[in-house]
């Protein structure tokens, strides 16, 4: 038997190709919406994630031009008076303590200890009396101050007297001396004495 010419033989392997279309048509139109959903979500996807590269870096390059927040909306309370002229504070931003030298060696920590305890135990009185402090963990007017985040900081101060307030921004800038925890103790101490 001789081969048949090349368009004869074409033309019968388009006729069983559109057979087996044919044959698949049911499947297909059924897989059709699935697909179809699958691939537009896959598009959406891409698409928020190219928006969202585009506002970062857009934030990136604003934020050069911005200029910082002197009081973040976290250092701010809920029982403080946001009127202006209210005479709370809350229109201007407590200015904060100068940074402090770090601590003295343990040795010379240990000879200041003892000249005070010989001092009270003579009836004078230290120039200046340190906060109560619990070793590790903080000052004794808020057990844990150490471990606290700043939310969880900002949920206990509203509880806290000025006093208590001053031990904690003492111990902090002696401390970790942290920006954000200064900056949120001196605002609270400033509406407390002044509210």
């Amino acid at each position: 038997m001789s081969p048949l010419p090349l368009p004869v033989r074409v033309a019968a392997g388009l006729v069983a190709s559109a057979v087996e279309q044919a044959r698949e048509l049911p499947r297909l139109v059924v897989e059709l919406p699935v697909t179809a959903v699958s691939q537009a979500l896959q598009a959406s996807m891409r698409v928020q994630q190219k928006v969202t590269e585009l506002a970062i870096k857009g934030d990136q390059a604003l934020s050069t031009l911005r200029p910082v927040d002197e009081r973040p909306g976290w250092a701010t309370f809920d029982d403080e008076d946001e009127s202006p002229g209210s005479g709370n504070g809350s229109g201007g931003v407590t200015e904060l303590r100068p940074h402090r030298e770090p601590d003295p060696p343990v040795d010379t920590a240990v000879e200041t200890a003892a000249a005070t305890t010989a001092a009270a135990a003579e009836g004078d009185t230290p120039d200046r009396a340190e906060p109560p402090v619990s070793e590790g963990s903080g000052p004794n007017a808020l057990p844990g101050y150490q471990d606290l985040t700043i939310p969880q900081l900002r949920g206990r101060l509203r509880h806290l007297t000025a006093d208590d307030l001053r031990a904690l921004l003492e111990w902090e800038t002696t401390h970790d001396n942290r920006a954000p925890f200064v900056t949120m103790l001196s605002n609270r101490i400033t509406t407390v004495t002044e509210g």
